[in-house]
């Protein structure tokens, strides 16, 4: 499973709390992701995630993203890794709950 893959590597690389969900309670930084597609070709995986980074002000979360963008580029060291692209990164600020945040989408192929 690619989820766990990504988050052993991510907790490892970053040194802010790295989460698949959100349970609720969002610390000041962190990094939250999710799938949110994918498809399989020639028993090659692809899929896509969005990473949220946190940060308790915008500069922060702006921070957080290019450190979570390097460790993610990163992981094409991975045995499991065929290629990793980033899509799109952009200030994702949620506006309800007033948390400064940060969204960068990676294609990733993977086996």
């Amino acid at each position: 499973m690619i989820e766990k893959t990504i988050l052993s590597y991510l907790s490892q690389k970053l040194d802010v709390p790295v989460g698949l969900v959100n349970i609720g309670h969002i610390p000041a930084e962190c990094v939250l992701f999710e799938k949110t597609g994918g498809s399989k070709r020639n028993h090659i995986k692809s899929s896509t995630f969005a990473f949220q980074s946190y940060g308790d002000t915008l500069y922060k979360a702006c921070e957080l993203n290019e450190k979570l963008k390097t460790a993610v580029e990163d992981m094409a060291e991975l045995d499991e890794i065929g290629s990793i692209r980033l899509n799109s990164d952009y200030n994702f600020t949620d506006t309800e709950t007033k948390h400064y945040r940060y969204q960068a989408v990676f294609d990733i192929t993977h086996y």
